[in-house]
């Protein structure tokens, strides 16, 4: 893995967050530069050329699913690794469909962002074990009712209100529903 003199920029309205993933990338090997909305990400974009950029899910009140094919275009060659603290494999698809290249969920350490990004398959043996979605038996039901929300929600381009009426509910019990993490697995429902 040669980071040297390679080129990222991360997207993240979380200024600690982004501040603390910079200076681990940094002392990797990586030229970091920050922007905290999809307009300053644009920009930079077009401006540096960046090699690698880490875009954040949730960028206040916009996504980054829908700033992944303006990135694109600027940047073609750009790899992109999408980082969220709301996991679904709902998400996760969309965000390959829409052009990134890979998805991790939040929290993660910067050496799983590193191997995301430069594509270290052989550093990656039974790593992902650990990941919620993994397991070899059936998922909890309320974890199957969060991916089938997040499809839902993807299929009407994050319209609260349409999504609440596809699903049946009312928009409040939605709006609680996604504001909540979404379910993990305990350690011990696992096949170890």
């Amino acid at each position: 893995m040669n980071a040297s003199d390679a080129k990222l920029l991360i997207v993240d309205d979380d200024v600690t967050f982004a501040r603390v993933l910079a200076r681990a990338l940094a002392s990797r090997g990586f030229q970091i530069e920050i922007a905290h909305d999809t307009d300053d990400a644009l920009a930079q974009v077009q401006r540096l050329q960046p090699d690698y950029c880490v875009l954040d899910l949730k960028l206040g009140e916009q996504s980054g699913l829908q700033l992944i094919p303006q990135l694109r275009r600027q940047a073609p060659g750009m790899r992109i690794l999408l980082l969220t603290g709301y996991a679904s494999i709902a998400t996760a698809v969309e965000a390959i469909k829409r052009g990134a290249h890979d998805y991790l969920s939040k929290p993660v350490d910067a050496d799983a962002v590193v191997r995301a990004l430069t594509g270290g398959q052989q550093e990656n043996h039974g790593e992902n074990d650990d990941l919620v979605g993994t397991t070899s038996g059936p998922l909890p039901l309320r974890r199957l009712e969060w991916e089938h929300i997040q499809r839902v929600l993807n299929e009407c381009e994050g319209n609260i209100s349409e999504t609440a009426r596809r699903l049946g509910m009312h928009r409040r019990t939605l709006q609680r529903k996604l504001a909540k993490h979404p379910v993990r697995e305990r350690p011990h429902e696992r096949d170890e």
